[in-house]
């Protein structure tokens, strides 16, 4: 592979365009921000700039180009990442050797000439008409059969094997994608797939990474299960997988809302019917390497699931997950005895339009599921109900709607409100989070970035970044006191000033060769090298043209915290102190300091 190829894929692409395909990106100055997909957390911390085609999150500390992020969102290697920027870029790749073909790559081409086989065979032959014939009798169109490219395996031993090592392919490789069963009498692998209706799998950038199969033939109905699935193979994990999502991610991205179904036909019906911000958890429950998925595209979830929440089954340990990661969900309830969005639709399209409009809010429904399922008349089904709702009330972040849930609670149960609350303290709720299979990267994450204390670091990091960016604006710390910042920005603040004096007291004109000359010495300090490596980059990535405005807006804010701690600390001097005397002479500096608080003009919050 020719390094022009490579920089001819990078001039073709935009890192915005890619990375956005896979993250929710907001504008923010001349770059973007969204929430991280490598690391678990509720705040944007990822930066895209489209003039330096980089990305870079301040939360785990990855980055890099387009190479970089495809090859770590896939979990891919270069060779493979490569490939699929290629496709998306149009450059055609020229290899001199085809054995130079990852095991990953040659995966991928059995999967799409298995789909492309499976495609053929629903227009070919006397149950592959029946098959199609089917599919159009269930509502689906012959468009839709084509976009979704469904299909249909022969009922025969070593069809598809056949073919595909007639293509080039060992039998090895064929039950490695999944696709045959190695026979247990020692004979050839066979077929998985026989006499099924057809569903491929895609992944995000729509490559074909495994299959779904439908029973067909009335006679095999009662003797093996109605779905098999791909198992698990190199490209294809069910935990990690949502059907549709490349047909549904930029619906979803536009609408900020993903309807979440459970079957393939849903899936596809709902897309058929105009609602293309649809996708299916097939085959498995909701996982949080699913969510970490949807957290690119949006934070709204409507679900359309088997709901007993009544039970301790998967759907509701996938709902406390989703709630745990911040997401906002709504329940859809469906109309007459249908069993799944795809007969609702089939029915009547405007009732399933009906109901995705009236979903409710998970709480209503976790408060009518449960006094539904018990009677609050007597102490079994009182303590039924406390075990669904006070979990979900006290998984709720924000304290005001647990208190205005709990009230709602009492009243239906007919009690007082503190006995509820005393309830909910003895409450215990299940971290669902780090029991499912997805590993966050390791890193710290600061809870306590809303907190005053975490606010200020954060206007710190900020200040020394613009500075870093712009040590001109260095004057204005001066003009200051160093007690306002924590002990390791004021040292870096003090040797920052020792260090940078002399350097622009130079004759030399040129403001870049004095930065250079400033960093170049600050940097050979041990202490500092990660200190600076982060808020350089911050500074690169994340401040377009803020001069010292935002510098002085910082420090306003930060004395706005101080003042307000101080406040605080002597609130609680005041009601501690027994001697009258001296309590009149807090309240006097708490009233000086209250004034001085209140006129001051008003901030904005960066």
């Amino acid at each position: 592979m020719s390094d022009s190829q490579i920089e001819e894929i990078k001039n073709r692409l935009n890192v915005l365009d890619v990375v956005g395909s896979y993250v929710k990106l907001t504008k923010t100055g001349v770059n973007y921000r969204g929430v991280c997909p490598f690391h678990a957390e509720k705040g944007p911390s990822f930066f895209v700039s489209p003039s330096r085609q980089m990305w870079h999150c301040f939360g785990c500390g990855v980055g890099g180009s387009v190479f970089d992020f495809i090859m770590k969102i896939e979990g891919i290697e270069f060779g493979d990442a490569l490939r699929i920027l290629a496709e998306k870029a149009g450059v055609e790749l020229k290899r001199e050797n085809p054995q130079l073909r990852t095991e990953r790559q040659r995966l991928h081409e059995i999967c799409e000439l298995s789909c492309s086989f499976f495609e053929k065979q629903l227009e070919a032959g006397e149950w592959g008409n029946k098959a199609k014939e089917y599919l159009l009798n269930r509502g689906i169109k012959a468009e839709t059969i084509k976009k979704w490219r469904l299909g249909y395996s022969p009922d025969t031993w070593q069809g598809l094997s056949d073919y595909l090592v007639g293509r080039g392919y060992n039998r090895q490789e064929i039950m490695n994608a999944g696709l045959a069963v190695k026979s247990e009498k020692g004979g050839q692998p066979y077929d998985r797939f026989r006499g099924r209706i057809i569903f491929p799998i895609f992944d995000v950038n729509s490559q074909v990474i495994g299959f779904g199969a439908r029973i067909f033939k009335e006679a095999d109905k009662k003797e093996t299960a109605k779905y098999i699935n791909t198992p698990q193979t190199m490209l294809y994990d069910k935990s990690n997988v949502l059907y549709g999502i490349n047909n549904a991610k930029l619906a979803i991205r536009k609408n900020n809302q993903c309807v979440l179904t459970e079957g393939y036909t849903d899936a596809i019906m709902c897309h058929q019917a105009g609602f293309e911000n649809t996708v299916a958890v097939s085959g498995t429950a909701l996982t949080a390497n699913h969510l970490n998925i949807l957290k690119r595209y949006t934070d709204n979830l409507l679900l359309s699931f088997d709901m007993d929440v009544a039970g301790d089954n998967a759907t509701k340990r996938g709902i406390n997950l989703a709630e745990n990661q911040g997401f906002n969900i709504k329940i859809i309830d469906t109309y007459s005895n249908a069993k799944d969005p795809a007969e609702i639709i089939l029915e009547n399209p405007e009732n399933w339009e009906n109901s995705v409009k009236n979903a409710r809010g998970i709480m209503d429904y976790y408060f009518d599921t449960a006094f539904s399922h018990f009677d609050k008349k007597t102490s079994q089904g009182r303590k039924g109900i406390e075990n669904i709702i006070l979990p979900a009330i006290k998984r709720l972040p924000n304290k005001i709607e647990q208190s205005l849930w709990v009230q709602k609670l009492a009243q239906k149960l007919e009690v007082r409100e503190d006995a509820i609350i005393e309830e909910l303290k003895n409450t215990k709720i299940e971290n669902n989070f780090q029991q499912q299979n997805f590993k966050p990267a390791k890193i710290k994450i600061n809870t306590n970035c809303f907190t005053s204390e975490g606010r200020k670091k954060l206007l710190e990091d900020k200040i020394i970044s613009l500075i870093l960016k712009d040590p001109y604006s260095f004057n204005l710390i001066k003009q200051t006191s160093y007690c306002l910042f924590s002990d390791k920005n004021r040292l870096f603040l003090e040797d920052l000033n020792k260090i940078a004096s002399p350097i622009f007291a130079s004759e030399e004109p040129d403001t870049e060769t004095k930065l250079k000359a400033l960093f170049a010495e600050i940097s050979l300090r041990d202490e500092y090298k990660d200190f600076l490596g982060a808020l350089f980059l911050q500074a690169e990535i994340e401040f377009e043209n803020d001069g010292p405005e935002e510098v002085e807006l910082c420090l306003l804010q930060i004395k706005d915290i101080e003042l307000r701690n101080e406040l605080e600390k002597l609130s609680l001097a005041i009601g501690n102190e027994p001697d009258l005397e001296k309590r009149e002479n807090l309240k006097k500096e708490f009233d000086t300091k209250a004034k001085e608080l209140h006129s001051k003009p008003l901030i904005k919050k960066i």
